[in-house]
């Protein structure tokens, strides 16, 4: 009997699809004022000067601008998961395309500081960020596009 494949499931639940071919990160809309947010809100409006509690979730955009990077040399603390043993890896700021926001994530394995440049165009990727006996952990990731 062959072995059964790990179940592939969100690192963090309802902030993310998990779709290979077009993954997109979920946030909110105020319907009120119109102001976006990630992660998604469900109670109130963050707007300061709005006040609402009508939200919508929606899609954001895939792709984005590059904003700023760095690279993450320390295991981070718990209740983060880190890699054992630890790898060091990329850290992006990317500016979403239609938002106008910029939304912070890991960069693909594999990819390093080296690779990146201020104003390059980047895209939204699900890579498995650690496994347990609960099946396959991912999250969403930047790359260059």
């Amino acid at each position: 009997m062959p072995t059964p494949l790990p179940v592939r499931q969100p690192a963090i639940e309802g902030w993310f699809t998990q779709d290979g071919g077009a993954p997109r990160l979920l946030g909110s809309r105020c319907t009120a004022c119109g102001t976006i947010f990630f992660p998604k809100e469900t109670f109130a409006c963050r707007n300061p000067e709005c006040g609402s509690d009508t939200l919508d979730e929606i899609p954001l955009s895939r792709h984005g601008t590059l904003w700023s990077f760095t690279d993450n040399r320390y295991p981070p603390p718990p209740p983060f998961v880190a890699s054992d043993p630890f790898e060091p890896y990329a850290i992006a700021a990317v500016e979403l395309a239609a938002e106008k926001m910029v939304v912070l994530g890991q960069v693909a394995k594999g990819v390093t500081t080296e690779q990146l440049a201020v104003g390059m165009e980047m895209e939204l990727i699900i890579e498995a960020l650690f496994e347990d006996e609960s099946g396959i952990h991912e999250i969403w990731k930047w790359r260059p596009a």
